[in-house]
């Protein structure tokens, strides 16, 4: 793509819904062991646009490398921020009607950018699709030093298994945002939203659920 500002991003996905204008966009970064074609992800983008509301998911560099290990942070926050500005010049929409989030890690990257000390990324809301509180088998190392400075509305959708952010911590540890935050939690689900199958529901009903709380919070906004 030839934008004259993603020389981080190679591979990016925006679907645009029928329509000249658009009052808002959504931003979905992708996990640290998935890509931009993540079921969640896509789940979501294809919702998004039947719902006439544009999307944009992208590859960090190391997923465009072929690497499995995360780039260094900042890298992956510019390259952050480059699909951001991406999004809003696509989708022409103010930097400040931009839903920014996305699953796991790319979720944490986009709310760590809205509560930065320095050039915060305005924003309408955050979107926060299985949020990694702390990393896996350390829950006293919160990852939530930036949270007192986000006062945009935040959505955590969360399963009540996720072994990244336990129901009770998540909910405590949310109390820390200024902004109105909301919880849709999936019944069961782990981090990956991965259900048993006692429960009786498929991956696409989850990923159902997923999408239809995330499209019903962001045209609230």
């Amino acid at each position: 793509m030839a934008t004259g500002m993603d020389r981080l991003l190679n591979d990016v996905a925006f679907q645009r819904p029928r329509g000249a204008r658009f009052d808002r966009a959504v931003l979905l970064a992708h996990g640290a062991g998935a890509d931009m074609d993540a079921a969640p992800l896509r789940a979501v983008a294809d919702a998004l646009e039947v719902a006439g509301i544009p999307s944009l998911r992208f590859n960090y560099p190391y997923r465009s490398a072929g690497k499995k290990a995360p780039d260094r942070p900042a890298a992956l926050e510019a390259a952050t921020r480059e699909a951001v500005a991406l999004l809003a010049l696509k989708a022409k929409v103010p930097p400040e009607r931009l839903v920014l989030g996305g699953r796991s890690m790319g979720g944490r990257y986009c709310s760590m950018l809205a509560g930065a000390t320095e050039g915060a990324a305005p924003c309408l809301g955050l979107l926060l699709l299985g949020y990694p509180l702390h990393p896996a088998g350390k829950p006293l190392q919160l990852r939530t030093e930036h949270f007192p400075r986000l006062g945009m509305p935040v959505l955590f959708i969360s399963g009540t298994r996720d072994a990244l952010a336990g129901r009770a911590a998540l909910t405590e540890a949310a109390k820390k945002i200024k902004g109105k935050t909301e919880f849709h939690w999936l019944d069961e689900a782990e981090h990956g939203f991965r259900v048993p199958k006692r429960t009786g529901r498929t991956a696409d009903d989850v990923l159902g659920d997923v999408a239809a709380a995330t499209v019903e919070w962001v045209m609230r906004l």
